[in-house]
């Protein structure tokens, strides 16, 4: 019986906690803030978060389409939220992303979806996921006929790079920092515009 009594109590029985253990913190995160709380934080001298890169909706990507069954490719140049369709297949922007001038690392990516239509006239969703130019075998369109990736994603940062964010000085002031990072490139606005409707029908020979 007592036997019986301390295997029942060893198994009920916790782990101590370490004596050094700290609880977590509670942060203002962690309570339930309702939409009244919530205030938008500028930087100052208006300088916005992002560091002046260009809003996403302003971003133009330009993707690889191929028809494996007879080679043909295309390119397909799309802002994120629009979608073009050739034939039977859709291609879908969601975002597309650039490194940085000064990093280190250079990579451009896009969130794509490719929706196929079969023979029963069903759609059918074949890759959702981001693709990187150079590294595309992370992830790629895995589809009988169909196979999309990146070429590039049009986009500015600004001219002095995060160096240059303004530390909260009158407007025109001169001790605004400086930085030696190397200049953007060209504009988004010197890219080709998309003259797609939200889905347009093309029927180039697939």
């Amino acid at each position: 019986m007592l036997a019986a009594t301390l295997l029942a109590a060893g198994c009920g029985a916790t782990k101590p906690v370490a004596p050094d253990a700290k609880p977590t913190p509670v942060t203002a995160l962690d309570a339930d803030t309702s939409a009244s709380n919530i205030v938008t934080v500028d930087l100052g001298g208006g300088v916005d978060p992002s560091y002046g890169a260009t809003p996403m909706a302003e971003r133009v990507a330009t993707l690889g389409l191929l028809n494996k069954r007879n080679g043909a490719a295309r390119d397909v140049v799309l802002k994120p939220g629009k979608a073009m369709r050739i034939g039977d297949v859709v291609v879908r922007l969601r975002a597309c992303e650039r490194t940085a001038p000064w990093e280190q690392e250079q990579y451009t990516g896009a969130f794509v979806q490719v929706d196929v239509q079969g023979s029963d006239a069903s759609w059918r969703r074949a890759f959702s996921g981001w693709l990187f130019k150079e590294r595309p075998a992370l992830n790629v369109v895995q589809h009988p006929i169909y196979d999309v990736w990146i070429k590039s994603c049009a986009m500015t940062f600004p001219l002095g790079g995060p160096d240059s964010v303004a530390g909260g000085g009158a407007p025109g002031s001169n001790d605004t920092p400086r930085s030696s990072a190397k200049k953007s490139p060209a504009a988004v606005g010197d890219a080709p515009e998309p003259t797609t409707p939200e889905i347009a029908a093309d029927n180039a020979t697939r």
